[in-house]
């Protein structure tokens, strides 16, 4: 395979702190990245190309996929404000996947979130055939996201791998994270493998780092040569000493997606889901 796999490979979300780690790592597969977000992204480093754009702008991103090969969609919404999702993940999305058919792009490689499964127990073995158990108004989105992959891969032959997002940080930050984090090394990985296996068709697959404690079946990912080279292991030791055990009815030792089960007033409303 040539150095360059693709043209232009479009990054949304790319001021985000995912689309920020990821941007060094995409250019060495395109002649050109196309940098995008809502705010200014910079000037453009070397190989790239930037562009201001909402996604709800349905006129913008028909401008923003022209010439792309192939998109990496870190966009969106991480709050768990419904009239900021239905702008960003929902009606965005759906902008974003239908220019990418007007403009006959091939592959999306797309940000889900383990918060689609987050009301399964913790500790049990899921796989992404098991239904869907969004456990926030943020992860529900995320089904729709998956949903909408799955009807342009079956009706119009958009390939798209979707990734189901652990706890991606530099670090673990709590007992919880120990079995979801996901390090930026082995994000970039697993999206190098997704954008560079000979077909991915629709595909959901768990991102997540070589840790002891598994939750999720990643076969899917292995199939496409994702190979994760980090792990949580060296961090179990502070994190257990930094914090005591959970409690048996804290939703952090109940449910996958943790504490994001719970019902948010308004005074939360605006938290990150990781």
């Amino acid at each position: 395979m040539s150095e360059t796999p693709y043209q232009r490979i479009l990054l949304t979300g790319g001021t985000g702190n995912l689309g920020s780690s990821l941007r060094p790592h995409l250019t060495s597969l395109c002649e050109k990245l196309r940098v995008a977000d809502r705010v200014d992204p910079g000037p453009a480093r070397a190989g790239e190309e930037v562009r201001t754009v909402s996604l709800e702008d349905r006129e913008g991103m028909l401008a923003l996929l022209e010439g792309v090969d192939a998109v990496v969609h870190f966009g969106g919404v991480m709050k768990e404000d419904w009239e900021l999702l239905l702008t960003g993940n929902v009606i965005g999305l759906q902008h974003l996947y239908e220019a990418a058919r007007i403009h006959g792009v091939r592959r999306v490689v797309q940000a889900s979130s383990n918060h689609a499964t987050g009301f399964y127990p913790a500790g049990q073995v899921i796989s992404p055939s098991d239904p869907p158990r969004p456990d926030c108004l943020y992860g529900a989105t995320k089904v729709w996201g998956e949903a909408l992959a799955r009807l342009y891969y079956d009706r119009y032959g958009i390939e798209s791998a979707c990734l189901r997002i652990g706890s991606a940080f530099p670090e673990p930050r709590g007992r919880r994270m120990l079995p979801t984090w996901l390090s930026y090394g082995d994000l970039a990985r697993l999206v190098r493998s997704c954008l560079l296996a000979p077909k991915v068709g629709y595909s959901v697959i768990y991102g997540v780092s070589d840790n002891r404690d598994v939750w999720w079946d990643n076969s899917v990912a292995a199939n496409l040569g994702y190979q994760p080279e980090d792990s949580s292991e060296p961090f179990r030791a502070a994190i257990e000493a930094a914090h005591p055990p959970l409690a048996a009815d804290d939703p952090d030792a109940l449910y996958q997606g943790g504490r994001f089960v719970a019902v948010m007033d308004d005074s939360r409303s605006d938290r990150d889901c990781n």
